[in-house]
């Protein structure tokens, strides 16, 4: 999967994927349930083409995220890694209650810096 432009998405059944920049901080916005049978390693591909445009600062805002699975979670680990190893930093923005439950439950919801903020996240990044 390419990187599109800033404003464009691209969308898997009931799942929505969507990049756009916030100064020199890519935001990806999500919206639908990220599962196996539906966003696939959508996740893990769109942080890939995000570090291979150069930009090293993501922030994933899940406001729109009602429901994660194992998998999901998986990703956004995966993601993670790759960011880090890449020697950027990503976040997370606007958990849903399930989201969040899902991260604490594994033990993840301190690993992530998670923001609630959209402006206060983008400035965290300085």
């Amino acid at each position: 999967m390419r990187l599109r432009p800033c404003g464009a998405s691209r969308k898997f059944m009931a799942f929505e994927l969507r990049t756009r920049q916030a100064g020199d901080v890519t935001v990806i916005d999500f919206s639908g349930p990220i599962t196996l049978s539906v966003a696939s390693s959508v996740i893990r591909n769109a942080v890939r083409d995000v570090l291979a445009s150069g930009q090293k600062k993501l922030l994933l805002n899940l406001i729109n995220v009602a429901y994660i699975d194992s998998y999901g979670i998986g990703e956004m680990v995966a993601g993670y890694s790759s960011v880090r190893n890449a020697g950027g930093t990503l976040k997370l923005l606007s958990l849903s209650h399930r989201v969040r439950e899902m991260l604490e439950i594994t033990n993840l919801y301190n690993v992530f810096d998670v923001q609630e903020d959209e402006a206060m996240a983008i400035s965290s990044f300085k």
